[in-house]
Order: structure tokens, then sequence, then C-alpha cells
């Protein structure tokens, strides 16, 4: 008498014949977790299935292998094997096409995407108009010689960047006086204990405290080397 569908043994010998191929008892237990099925039913299953004839297997030491069983298939002769050959060819041949005119479609829906609505188009040109707007009042301004910093506020302004730049070179006379005194009698190439350190001038990632100086308003720079 089969196995129901509907029970453990039904369930493990569908499964068995849908793979067709060799598995052992932990493999058959991964994929029928989602019927609840534990390892220990399992493999009770295919004990018995194989006792009765229902599935075949094979023990490779204290491993066993299990297999549908190869007789209940129909094997197609060679006439059959070319035809299904032929037909297999001409499907993925449709497939191919399939995909190569859902690739299109999907290009032409991205550049669809990509393009703005006419909305879209309206809003940014506004927000152009308005920049344009700011920009002529501005340089309207300028041409007119109208003052848009006050002199307090660019004597605030200088004043904070000249400390900035006079704690800057002090700070960097200090590290080069310690530096100095440090590698004085290091038996250490200075170079590379400075990598070691993973330390970087100012030069290492692009920057000149003297460019910055030269930005100083005239009068208030201090000489090079200073």
């Amino acid at each position: 008498m089969a196995p129901k569908p509907d029970n453990v043994e039904g369930i493990v010998l569908n499964f068995v014949n849908e793979q067709n191929r060799p598995l052992n008892s932990q493999t058959v237990a991964d994929f029928l977790q989602k019927f609840n099925l534990k390892k220990t039913g399992v493999q009770k299953a295919l004990d018995t299935l194989a006792d009765a004839g229902k599935i075949s297997f094979k023990e490779y030491g204290k491993q066993k292998i299990y297999l549908a069983r190869q007789d209940q298939f129909d094997i197609p002769n060679s006439e059959e094997l070319n035809r299904m050959k032929e037909e297999n060819s001409k499907l993925q041949a449709q497939l191919d096409e399939q995909k190569k005119a859902i690739s299109e479609v999907e290009g032409e829906i991205k550049s669809l995407q990509s393009n703005l609505t006419l909305e879209d188009i309206h809003s940014k040109e506004m927000k152009l108009q308005k920049e344009v707007s700011n920009m002529e009042e501005k340089l309207t301004k300028l041409r007119g010689g109208v003052t848009l910093v006050s002199p307090e506020e660019r004597k605030v302004i200088e004043s904070l960047y000249s400390s900035t730049i006079s704690q800057w070179r002090k700070r960097k006379r200090m590290f080069k006086d310690i530096w100095d005194s440090i590698t004085e009698n290091s038996p250490k190439n200075p170079k590379e204990f400075k990598e070691e350190l993973g330390l970087e001038y100012d030069e290492d990632v692009g920057v000149s405290l003297q460019s910055f100086s030269d930005l100083m308003p005239q009068g208030k720079k201090r000489a090079r080397g200073q």
C-alpha cells in the first residue's frame, strides 16, 4: 500500500521522487523543515520506505544515500531525447528574446524616469530665475559702490583671522621646538619616526601657513619665517 501524501512517509517519498538525485537524511530533513518534520522522523521514514522497496539506498560506511527508484520513470529513447533537445533549444531562444525585450523596455523606463516632467521643469526654471535675480541685484550693488560688509564687521573678521593665523604659527613653532629636541638625540631616522607615529605636517595635507598669511591685509602680515 502506497503511503499517503500527507503523512511523514508520503511527504518524504514525494520529495525523494521529485529530487531524483542522491540524498542523505540530513539533506532531506533540511528541505522538509517547512513541514515541521524532525530529522529522527525523516530518518525513520527513509528507512521504512527503503525496506518496503519504495526507494533505493546505498551504504557508504556509516552513511546511507537514498535515491528514487528509476524503474518508475519513463526513460526516453534517442529519438525522443533529440526531439526534447530541439524543443529545449527553441525554448531557450524564445527565452533569450524575451530577456532582450524586457531589457529594452527596462531601459526605456529608466530613460523616461530620468527625464523631468513639465512641472519639474517649471519649478526648476523658477528657482533658477530667482537665483539669477539675486545675483543681478548683488552685482548692481557692487557696481554702485555699495559696501556689503560694514567696516566694523570687517575689522572683527580681520582681527579673528589674524588671531587664528598667529595661534597657528605659534603652535607650529612649539611643535618644531619639541620635535627637534626629541629627534636630536634619537637613533631613529626623523622621517621614519614621523611615519611610525602617524604625524602629518601641514604640507602633507596640502596646507600652507604662508598662503593663508598672504591673505591678511597689508600692514598686518608678518615677514616670511617669523
